[in-house]
C-alpha cells in the first residue's frame, strides 16, 4: 500500500492547553483535524489516524475517582479503551460531515506489550488527578499505585509506558484501506495488553502514541507517517538566538540534534524518535508538522514542515 499515510494526532490538538475539554470544545477541534485529512485524500492518499487521548483520559480518571463512593473505578486500561472510543466517533464524524457519511472508520484497538520492558520496572508517566501525601499513601496501600510528588503540585500516579510490540487489529486496518476507508486505530496508543495463559488480558500503561503510530505505520506497508504538532515545523536551537527552522533532516543529522539535547523528552523527542524508527524501518518518509500543513509538508519541493529521509546505509554510523 505505497499510497498509506499514518496521521498521528496529539491529544492536545483535541483538548488544547487553555480549554476545559466539553464536547462541544472537542468537537470544533476535530472538525479542524478533519479538514487536513479531508486534503490528504483528494490527493489521493489512504489515510490511517493514531489519536492521543492524555487529556481525555486524565479527565475520566478524576471522574472515576470523583464518583468512587457510588460505583467502582475502573483501572486504566479500560479508560484506555472508553477514551478511544469516544475520540473516535468524534473523529469519524467529524471526517463523515467533510468527506461524506461512512467514509471514515474507528477501530478500538489493542497493543501488545513486553511484561519485561524496563518502563515497568520505573514507571514514569503521570496521568489523573492530583492527591494529597496521605491520599497517595493510601492509594498505594489500597490500589498498590505508585504514586510520585510532581512539581510541588501534589502527588500523582505514576505509570509504565513501554513500547508497542504489535497490534492486534492491523490486519482489520489493512482490510479497511483496501476497501477505500479512513481509519482512526491505535488511539491512545491502543489498550496496553499482554499474552497470559492463552488469552490477553489488559495491562494498566500508556503507550506512546507516536510510537504505536510508527509501529502500525510499518505493519500496513505505510509510504508516509505525519506527526501533528503545534508548530508549523521543527526547530532547533530552540529558544535562543541561534534558533532556526530545520525542514529536512536525515537519519543520521536526527541522531546527532538528538544526542546534542536539542529535543528533549518531554516536547519534541519523543516525535523526533518515533519518526526516525519509521524511517529506519520502512525507507518511507516521516513529517512533523501542524494540522493545516499536512499535505504541503509530504511536497519535497516545499520549505514547509520537517521531513525526516532514509539515507544511504553507508552512512549510517
Amino acid at each position: 500500500m505505497s499510497n498509506v499515510a499514518v496521521v498521528a494526532v496529539g491529544g492536545n490538538a483535541l483538548t488544547r492547553a487553555d480549554q476545559e475539554g466539553t464536547s462541544e470544545q472537542i468537537e470544533d477541534n476535530a472538525a479542524q483535524v478533519a479538514a487536513g485529512i479531508a486534503d490528504l485524500c483528494r490527493a489521493g492518499w489512504r489515510v490511517v489516524v493514531v489519536h492521543g487521548n492524555g487529556p481525555q483520559v486524565g479527565n475520566l480518571s478524576i471522574q472515576q475517582e470523583g464518583g468512587v463512593d457510588l460505583v467502582p473505578p475502573q483501572p486504566l486500561h479500560i479508560l484506555n479503551a472508553m477514551t478511544e472510543g469516544q475520540l473516535g466517533s468524534v473523529l469519524v464524524r467529524a471526517i463523515d460531515s467533510v468527506l461524506g457519511a461512512g467514509s471514515a472508520v474507528a477501530v478500538v484497538s489493542h497493543m501488545t506489550v513486553d511484561r519485561t520492558d524496563p518502563a515497568f520496572e520505573t514507571p514514569a508517566k503521570p496521568i489523573g488527578p492530583f492527591f494529597t501525601e496521605q491520599q497517595a499513601l493510601d492509594l498505594t496501600a489500597e490500589r498498590g499505585w505508585t504514586m510520585r510528588e510532581d512539581a510541588g503540585r501534589g502527588h500523582r500516579r505514576v505509570v509504565a509506558s513501554p513500547l508497542p510490540v504489535e497490534m492486534l487489529e492491523s490486519s482489520a486496518v489493512a482490510a479497511l484501506l483496501s476497501a477505500d476507508k479512513i481509519v482512526l486505530a491505535a488511539g491512545g496508543g491502543g489498550v496496553a495488553v499482554s499474552h497470559e495463559k492463552g488469552r490477553y488480558v489488559g495491562v494498566d500503561a500508556v503507550i506512546d502514541k507516536d510510537w504505536a503510530a510508527a509501529r502500525l505505520a510499518r505493519d500496513v506497508g505505510a509510504k508516509a507517517m505525519i506527526l501533528v504538532t503545534g508548530v508549523d515545523a521543527v526547530s532547533v536551537d530552540y529558544g535562543t538566538p541561534r534558533a532556526r527552522v530545520v525542514h529536512e533532516m536525515s537519519l543520521a543529522l536526527a541522531e546527532k540534534y538528538l544526542a546534542e539535547g536539542q529535543f528533549p523528552a518531554g516536547s519534541m523527542g519523543p516525535k523526533i524518535r518515533a519518526a526516525s524508527e519509521f524511517v529506519r524501518h520502512s525507507g518511507g518518509t516521516a513529517v512533523i508538522t501542524s494540522a493545516e500543513r499536512m499535505l504541503h509538508a509530504l511536497d519535497p519541493t516545499t520549505r514547509v514542515g520537517t521531513r525526516i529521509i532514509p539515507e544511504p546505509v553507508e552512512s549510517i554510523a
